[in-house]
C-alpha cells in the first residue's frame, strides 16, 4: 500500500464514522497501521492538514449543518461533534469560520464548508493534466432547456487561471463550501467562465459562482463579487455515468465536446455567453458530467 492509498483508506474510514460515539482519533491511525506522525505527514502532503485539522475540519461543517438544520441546543451540537463543553466547540467554529456558532443560526450567512475531495481525485487530476488526450468512449450526452428569470450570480474571480486546475492552484478549494452553504442558490456551486463584460482589468474569465434569487442581499465575504444576470435560457448537457472514478476528468472534456458539436439554431436557441455565464458543475460516476451554458430563443429581441 502506498501513501496515497493509505491518505485514502483514512479518508473512506472517517467518512463513514466520524459521527459514531466512540469515534477516536487513535482508532483512525490503528486502521491502516501506521503511527499518528506517519499519517500526518501523508495528510500534510496530500490534504494540507494535519489529520487533526481534517478531522475537525470534517466535524465542524457537520455542526453547521445541524445549526441551520436542526432544533439541537448548541450544547448538544457540540457533543455531536466530539466537543466536551460549549465553550471549547465555540471558540473552534469561531476559528474556522470566523462566527459564534449562536450568530451563525441566527444570520445564516455564507461559510467556507469544509469538502472531503478523496485523495485519488487529487491524483486524477494530476494524471489528467499531464495527459493531451481524451478517452473518446464517453460520447453520448443528454440536454435539457431550463428558462431563467432575472437573478444575481454571485462569484469568486482569478486573476489568471484558465481552468479548473489552474484556478485551484491560485484561489484554493474553499470557495465550493462556502458557495453550498447558502441556502437559497439555485444550483451547486460550480467552475464558470464569465461573460466579457464582467471581467475586470488584471482578472481571468475562470472564475467559480452561483445563482441566486434577484432579492438575495445577505452579507458576503469580500473577495466575492455579485452582479444581476437577465432571463435567459440555461442548456444542461448531461454525459453518461461511467465506472472509474478516475475518469471524471475525460467525462468533462466529453461533455465540451458535445457542447462543440451541438448546433441550437436546430432547436430555436442561439448561444448567448455575453450575458451570463457557462457552468461546469463537475462530474459523478452515478450521474456523468453536468455543464449548463447560456442561450436564448433564436427571434429573442433585447
Amino acid at each position: 500500500m502506498n501513501d496515497m492509498e493509505a491518505v485514502q483508506i483514512i479518508q473512506d474510514y472517517i467518512r463513514t464514522h466520524y459521527k459514531d460515539d466512540n469515534f477516536c482519533i487513535h482508532d483512525v491511525c490503528s486502521k491502516i497501521g501506521y503511527s499518528r506522525r506517519q499519517v500526518d505527514r501523508f495528510f500534510k502532503r496530500f490534504l494540507k492538514k494535519t489529520l487533526r485539522e481534517y478531522i475537525n475540519a470534517v466535524c465542524l461543517t457537520e455542526s453547521a449543518n445541524e445549526l441551520l438544520n436542526t432544533r439541537k441546543t448548541i450544547l448538544e451540537v457540540a457533543l455531536n461533534s466530539h466537543y466536551e463543553t460549549h465553550e471549547g466547540f465555540a471558540r473552534s467554529f469561531y476559528k474556522r469560520f470566523h462566527i459564534m456558532p449562536s450568530v451563525y443560526r441566527d444570520k445564516k450567512i455564507a461559510i467556507p464548508l469544509f469538502i472531503q475531495y478523496p485523495v485519488s481525485h487529487y491524483n486524477a487530476l494530476l494524471k489528467h493534466k499531464e495527459e493531451l488526450f481524451m478517452n473518446n468512449a464517453l460520447n453520448f450526452c443528454m440536454i435539457t432547456a431550463k428558462e431563467r428569470n432575472k437573478r444575481k450570480l454571485i462569484y469568486l474571480p482569478s486573476k489568471n487561471a484558465q481552468d479548473y486546475f489552474s484556478y485551484c492552484e491560485e484561489v484554493g478549494c474553499e470557495w465550493e463550501g462556502l458557495l453550498n452553504s447558502i441556502p437559497e442558490k439555485i444550483e451547486p456551486a460550480a467552475l464558470i467562465e464569465l461573460p466579457e463584460k464582467f471581467v475586470e482589468k488584471g482578472f481571468s474569465r475562470i472564475a467559480v459562482g452561483i445563482e441566486v434569487p434577484l432579492e438575495y442581499d445577505k452579507e458576503l465575504p469580500e473577495s466575492y463579487k455579485i452582479v444581476e444576470l437577465p432571463e435567459c435560457i440555461m442548456l444542461y448537457f448531461q454525459g453518461e455515468p461511467y465506472e472509474n472514478e478516475e475518469d471524471f476528468c475525460k467525462a468533462i472534456e466529453s461533455t465540451y465536446t458535445a457542447i462543440g458539436k451541438y448546433n441550437p439554431t436546430l432547436y430555436g436557441y442561439k448561444f448567448a455567453y455575453d450575458i451570463a455565464p457557462s457552468f461546469n458543475f463537475g462530474a459523478d460516476t452515478s450521474t456523468g458530467a453536468r455543464l449548463a451554458v447560456p442561450a436564448l430563443y433564436n427571434d429573442y429581441s433585447e
